[in-house]
């Protein structure tokens, strides 16, 4: 059976540059403010390093310490946890992000798209897998920051045979500087239209290390690509909101532009 409404909570935080033991003391503050009934929480994009690309700066194997909190805190607050870590796996680095469930199971993302403007393809190895994770008869399209800008692989597809789409909202988690801030505003309502899909995104706040600012934007989209939530610009905080499923699935049937969709495949 599909769940009509999730709820969901946002976590727009600042993150200390390559200093995980004090980005995961943070997080566990701030996880203690999580309503109770909030099933899923997602956080930033390599929530517990920041976007650094000098993994000899990191303890290793990289990312171990970061993917065992998660397990940890999923299970002490028996909630979804999603978030991405610089993971050091078989030799190679990815920016990887987790479905963490808890019961301690867990799904991953590989990013595909490496932001070449921040070296990160000299550093990581890209993913060449979407993932579609399934959680009470619904389904969510896990994407990192970058991808964004690329449409093709957050294409939505509509199967008229058994009424079904690949998925029902997609997640972008993010670093993403106020520079170039107009860009995803625009982009995000533009992924949620062209597919049908609830998008929901988590950008962090603050300064990195190269002094680029962040301010957050934190947003859950429509399928008509109305702002349903948005979290304070420039502020930490914990922005919860109740997915609501019924409505899209209303607007789906009643505007059915998935009969119409584009037909290729690419991944």
């Amino acid at each position: 059976m599909k769940a009509e409404q999730i709820k969901i909570s946002l976590i727009q935080a600042d993150l200390v540059w390559e200093q995980t033991a004090e980005n995961l003391a943070h997080f566990d503050q701030l996880l203690k403010q999580v309503p109770r009934d909030s099933e899923v929480v997602v956080l930033p994009e390599m929530f517990s390093t920041g976007f650094t690309m000098a993994v000899q700066n990191l303890k290793k194997p990289v990312g171990k310490e970061a993917f065992i909190w998660m397990q940890k805190r999923a299970e002490q607050f028996h909630k979804i946890l999603v978030g991405s870590i610089l993971t050091e796996d078989n030799q190679h680095y990815f920016n990887r992000m987790f479905w963490m469930r808890p019961d301690g199971s867990f799904d991953f993302y590989d990013k595909h798209h490496l932001f070449h403007m921040g070296d990160e393809h000299r550093v990581m190895t890209a993913g060449h897998q979407r993932q579609v994770i399934k959680y009470k008869g619904r389904r969510f399209l896990l994407q990192i920051c970058y991808d964004l800008r690329f449409p093709v692989w957050s294409r939505n597809t509509y199967d008229p045979k058994t009424d079904t789409y690949n998925y029902d909202a997609i997640i972008y988690i993010a670093n993403w500087p106020q520079s170039r801030r107009q860009a995803y505003l625009s982009l995000l309502k533009s992924r949620a239209i062209e597919n049908q899909s609830l998008v929901i995104w988590v950008n962090r706040v603050g300064q990195d290390f190269y002094r680029n600012w962040h301010t957050g934007d934190s947003q859950i989209i429509d399928a008509k690509g109305n702002i349903l939530t948005k979290s304070e610009e420039g502020k930490e905080i914990i922005n919860s909101f109740s997915l609501n499923f019924k409505t899209l699935d209303s607007f789906r049937n009643d505007f059915k532009v998935g009969l119409d969709w584009d037909k290729f495949n690419i991944f």
